[in-house]
């Protein structure tokens, strides 16, 4: 059975020739289907077609016909703008079965492993309330304690399942980075930082907001008065306020209490439905666009900007987290071990040892 039993009349090989391209990338924006689309109206019509002539209406009409195709399935295309350049992205995803399911079928179990630590890490360890990352660096992603289980982890892994998590190389954990980033899933900035990309927030955000948020959404104002006023709680996975998709790149309220965030590409739209008052539309305070989610929260910092004139080589990595940071990230992120996911991110000094 494929998508084209499932067709609507008048889906031909021109539209099974578009899926077959759609589902090889991943995803497509409008300027790579336009060559795409190009060469199917050059066979269909026997002259040639430029990509300069395929118009988004054009891509909009296939992906419509394959995404009614798909459905019985139980694929979904989803769409999204990119944080950064605010190209539409497209994305052929799974609707029904868990992201790292799929990816335990042409994943080792060591990589499958690694990459829920990998984004355990990228969510949790390195996301705090002070400081909202979103990301981690290349250094970060080939520490041990990502790369292989802590000891009571890897022992309740072994009584799950046949095959316990044995943890990755060095070596093992950047071939994989590697191609992640080759298959579209993760990308790596110029300051050495790994963010999710668009197809991968596309595929991964019901599991996001499932694995790493809490059921609960209100927290007291106080915390000494559990009965008393509520507020939005503080979640790791956020939505943007004007759009409403997850933000990773973007600004945040000034107020760390509060929990409006804003992607860059969208806060000049919302403050111009604002009549252009730069106020935090939930608690007032003065939106200066100088407090950051992403990369930023980091790179912006003066630790970060001391340790970048001290190496003399901020092009080629990332500076160290400052002892301050670290016990920073270990103190908020200890009143997490509520969250369902119980990431333990502690590694023992035997493992340090072993991988040294």
């Amino acid at each position: 059975m494929d998508a084209a039993d499932h067709a609507a009349p008048g889906y031909n090989n021109g539209n099974r020739a578009f899926i077959q391209s759609f589902m090889a990338r991943g995803t497509l924006t409008l300027r790579e289907a336009k060559p795409i689309l190009a060469a199917i109206f050059s066979v269909e019509s026997d002259s040639l077609v430029e990509p300069a002539d395929v118009t988004q209406e054009d891509l909009e009409s296939y992906i419509s016909a394959a995404a009614d195709a798909v459905s019985p399935l139980d694929y979904d295309i989803r769409t999204t703008q990119h944080q950064v350049t605010k190209e539409r992205v497209w994305a052929f995803v799974n609707s029904i079965s868990d992201p790292l399911t799929q990816m335990a079928t042409i994943r080792t179990t060591e990589e499958t492993f690694y990459i829920k630590r990998f984004l355990d890490a990228m969510f949790i360890t390195y996301n705090t309330r002070r400081r909202e990352v979103m990301a981690i660096n290349s250094m970060q992603a080939l520490e041990a304690k990502i790369r292989k289980a802590g000891k009571e982890t890897a022992a309740e892994e072994g009584t799950q399942s046949q095959a316990p998590d044995k943890g990755v190389t060095a070596e093992q954990a950047e071939t994989l980075l590697k191609s992640l980033a080759e298959e579209g899933w993760i990308s790596r900035s110029r300051e050495n930082y790994y963010t999710l990309t668009p197809r991968a927030l596309l595929e991964l955000k019901s599991w996001l907001f499932a694995t790493y948020n809490d059921d609960e959404i209100e927290e007291p104002v106080d915390p000494n008065e559990p009965d008393g006023p509520k507020r939005e709680k503080w979640q790791p996975i956020k939505q943007c306020k004007a759009c409403r998709e997850i933000i990773t790149i973007g600004q945040r309220c000034a107020d760390l209490a509060c929990t409006v965030r804003l992607h860059d590409i969208c806060e000049a739209g919302f403050w111009a439905s604002r009549k252009g008052v730069k106020k935090c539309p939930e608690c007032s305070t003065a939106w200066d666009g100088k407090h950051y989610v992403g990369q930023k929260a980091v790179t912006t910092t003066e630790e970060y900007l001391k340790g970048k004139r001290r190496s003399g080589v901020s092009k080629k990595r990332p500076a160290e987290p400052s002892d301050s940071e670290e016990e920073e990230v270990e103190a908020e992120t200890s009143t997490m071990g509520s969250r369902r996911t119980r990431t333990r991110r502690a590694s023992s000094s035997s493992d340090s040892e072993e991988d040294e």
